[in-house]
C-alpha cells in the first residue's frame, strides 16, 4: 500500500482506543513524504489531529464528572 493511501486509511479507521498509535505511525509516515504528497494528506493529518484533541477533551469531562459524584443542587426529591 502506498504512503498516501495508508495515512488515509488510518484516518478512516482510527477510533478513540487507537488514535495515539494512528497518529504516531501517520505522523512517522508523513515524515518520510515529499513535498506535494505531504499537501495531499494535510487534511487527513489534520483531522486526526483534530480527533485526538476532541476525544482527549471528552475523556478529561467523563473523569472529572465520574470524580465528583452525584450532581448536587438539583431538585429535591419529596416523600
Amino acid at each position: 500500500m502506498n504512503r498516501v493511501a495508508e495515512i488515509r486509511r488510518l484516518y478512516f479507521e482510527t477510533t478513540a482506543k487507537t488514535i495515539e498509535r494512528d497518529l504516531r505511525r501517520a505522523i512517522a509516515i508523513f515524515k518520510t513524504l515529499g513535498e506535494h504528497d505531504r499537501a495531499r494528506v494535510a487534511a487527513y493529518m489534520d483531522g486526526l489531529s483534530q480527533m485526538r484533541s476532541e476525544w482527549a477533551l471528552a475523556r478529561r469531562r467523563r473523569r472529572q464528572a465520574t470524580r465528583r459524584g452525584p450532581a448536587r443542587g438539583g431538585p429535591t426529591r419529596k416523600a
